[in-house]
């Protein structure tokens, strides 16, 4: 994942495993699909703190963490000493020997700028035979919240932000795995919608931590009452009365390197 500012780099590593922590946790499933064996060579793309990449650990795999956030990398190395962890951008890494699989969780709609490169980088990162398994947002995803933010936008003037997430549907991103040169083996596309229990300002606090970047250049007088009325917008479909939901949609999927 990349963020824009020491501060946010900060903020973001605090709250990655405890007010957002179910990012971590719902990626359990995905360790399980991934199923790693002992001896095996891993590479964990995106891996944020660490916790899945020390699960992955526990099971007797070598794992390599990558995440382009020196802050995540800094609290991953903390965290899980005898764990190999280093700052990296899944547009233009490379490896200098080849691993048995690459694993990936929340992590790939982030890499937006040129998602086949993304691919492609694995794809040259693993042996023949080698695995990629992942989990991203899909298309759909964060469809309400997405909409509440635009015309939020639109109603005070603004021109519409640049959102920092690239979220595939099914077909599209089977057909770039099929083009990079991988067999897909499983491909499972589904709603999660998510509790945000942390977030005492709902839809508000969610751009803040997701997608900070549509709030750089503006004036700082309108923040508060522009994400005062992301919240009005976004609350007939997103707030219940045991509070907030994301309305998620997840791509699950696990390719072979021909």
């Amino acid at each position: 994942m990349r963020y824009d500012t020491p501060s946010l780099n900060r903020w973001h590593s605090r709250v990655h495993d405890s007010s957002f922590g179910y990012v971590s946790t719902q990626g359990a499933p995905l360790v399980d699909l991934l199923d790693p064996r002992p001896g095996e060579r891993v590479l964990d793309l995106g891996c944020g703190t660490g916790v899945l990449t020390a699960q992955i650990a526990a099971r007797g795999a070598d794992v390599l963490g990558i995440d382009g956030s020196s802050a995540m990398i800094e609290k991953a190395l903390a965290q899980h000493p005898g764990i190999d962890f280093i700052v990296g951008d899944g547009h233009d890494f490379t490896v200098a020997d080849a691993y048995d699989a690459v694993f990936s969780n929340a992590a790939l709609h982030w890499m937006n700028r040129e998602p086949g490169m993304v691919i492609a980088n694995i794809h040259q990162a693993l042996t023949p035979g080698g695995r990629f398994v992942a989990e991203m947002g899909g298309a759909g995803n964060c469809a309400e919240l997405t909409a509440a933010m635009l015309t939020a936008w639109r109603e005070y003037g603004l021109r519409e932000p640049d959102l920092p997430w690239y979220f595939p549907t099914p077909a599209e991103y089977a057909r770039r795995l099929e083009q990079e040169g991988f067999v897909v083996r499983v491909l499972e596309y589904f709603d999660r919608p998510t509790p945000l229990d942390e977030c005492p300002r709902g839809a508000a606090d969610w751009v803040r931590m997701f997608a900070s970047s549509v709030l750089e250049g503006l004036p700082p007088e309108i923040v508060e009452p522009l994400l005062g009325r992301v919240n009005e917008l976004a609350a007939p479909a997103l707030r219940r009365e045991t509070g907030w939901m994301a309305d998620y949609v997840r791509l699950r999927f696990a390719a072979v390197r021909r």
